[in-house]
């Protein structure tokens, strides 16, 4: 009875594990190059990382636990991509804790007044889609920037990538970006003390001024709302789990809020992560696919205690090369940002329109790309929408 137990929890266990370390694999350095962009100390930067997987890991366990479904908590990986972006350069390191507080509590409302959320979801998927796109190209084009510069570092990860993404599309990203660490480790003769294992944790002041607000309040929660918690929810709703949207909004709201305070981050429901915990592999009996979920919550929180040594390769890291790692990551996100951004042929336009700016780093009265993007094209799909005052149809 117990082996049979033992081998009744090995499916979930496995899942959950595999989900989890290829997620924090692939999405990591992508975090740690936002919060260099945005003035983050590298104490700061251990400190954040190791908290969000705690916090992320706590999140799924408790969650999974209390709804008995595979509900998988993770930070915002193209919302970290937009604060790495250089529009948002100068804001500041307690501004953009600001703008993170903001953006907690617009995803704790969203649960508390659900009519919030289908506003968000009233905005056209091609805009939603062409900002996000926009936000990450440039994360997507250094691998092959970087390849003039480091072509023996940058080619061989970019010919390992594509062929796991032929072969093995969910281990392309982790592997790739592990390969690229330990090139650039062995290139760079990058070392870790015993002081990078350490994580001092104080507490932050957020700020808020425009650029907190317009620059990465709303489009931030934006794409958590877009990108992460709208199309985790479908996903688990096609394996027959109607997701707890209230409690899940609001527990990653408030925690949101609360890890503004000590230099954390977004947290929104999973997308990919949430599709390897619910599906049939997991476990073949759907009301036992809550222990992946769990069992990939407290692998979130061991990582956790090794975060200081990837943070001590960052910051010996050439900016150059740890773009190209992260945007390795994103190619698959992109991907999907355009076939949306093309789908309706009338939206077209403004979806170009939306990707140029949002790609284009303006700032205007310090407020980055992002906004304007996202208010240039919505202006430009209802003026197309409009009936033309000199048209010759009857």
């Amino acid at each position: 009875m117990a082996l049979k137990a033992i081998s009744d929890l090995r499916a979930p266990i496995l899942a959950g594990t595999v989900a989890s370390i290829t997620g924090t694999a692939a999405t990591t350095a992508i975090f740690l190059s936002a919060f260099v962009a945005i003035g983050a100390t590298k104490e700061q930067t251990v400190s954040m990382v190791a908290l969000m997987l705690v916090f992320y890991g706590a999140l799924s366990i408790i969650l999974s636990w209390r709804f008995k479904m595979p509900l998988s908590v993770v930070w915002s990986t193209p919302g970290a991509a937009l604060l790495a972006g250089s529009s948002i350069t100068g804001i500041g390191f307690n501004n953009a804790m600001g703008g993170i507080l903001v953006t907690g509590l617009l995803l704790a409302l969203t649960g508390l007044w659900p009519k919030l959320g289908e506003i968000v979801s009233a905005i056209p998927k091609s805009i939603a889609s062409a900002m996000l796109a926009g936000v990450i190209f440039s994360f997507c084009v250094a691998p092959f920037a970087a390849s003039a510069s480091y072509p023996a570092l940058v080619i061989p990860v970019i010919a390992v990538w594509v062929l796991l993404y032929w072969l093995a599309p969910l281990w392309a990203s982790p592997v790739a970006i592990v390969l690229a660490f330990t090139l650039i480790g062995l290139n760079q003769g990058l070392v870790v003390s015993a002081s990078d294992w350490l994580v001092n944790v104080s507490l932050i002041q957020p700020l808020f001024n425009l650029g907190s607000i317009f620059t990465i309040a709303i489009p931030l929660y934006l794409v958590a709302m877009a990108s992460q918690n709208i199309p985790g929810i479908a996903i688990m709703n096609s394996y027959g789990y109607k997701v707890p949207f209230r409690a899940s909004l609001v527990a990653t709201g408030l925690g949101t809020v609360v890890a503004s305070f000590i230099g954390g981050f977004v947290m929104n429901l999973a997308a990919i992560t949430a599709a390897l915990n619910a599906n049939e592999q997991a476990h073949k009996d759907p009301s036992k696919r809550w222990i992946a979920s769990v069992s990939g919550g407290v692998v979130y929180i061991i990582f956790a205690f090794f975060t200081g040594i990837a943070v001590a390769f960052v910051y010996q890291t050439p900016r150059e090369l740890l773009l190209a790692a992260s945007g390795l990551a994103l190619l698959p996100t992109i991907v999907n940002a355009f076939n949306v951004m093309v789908e309706k042929t009338d939206e077209r336009l403004p979806a170009v329109i939306t990707f140029l700016i949002a790609s284009s780093g303006i700032a205007f009265f310090q407020v980055g790309a992002a906004f304007w993007a996202i208010l240039v094209g919505l202006l430009v799909i209802q003026l197309l929408r409009l009936r033309r005052p000199f048209s010759t149809e009857a």
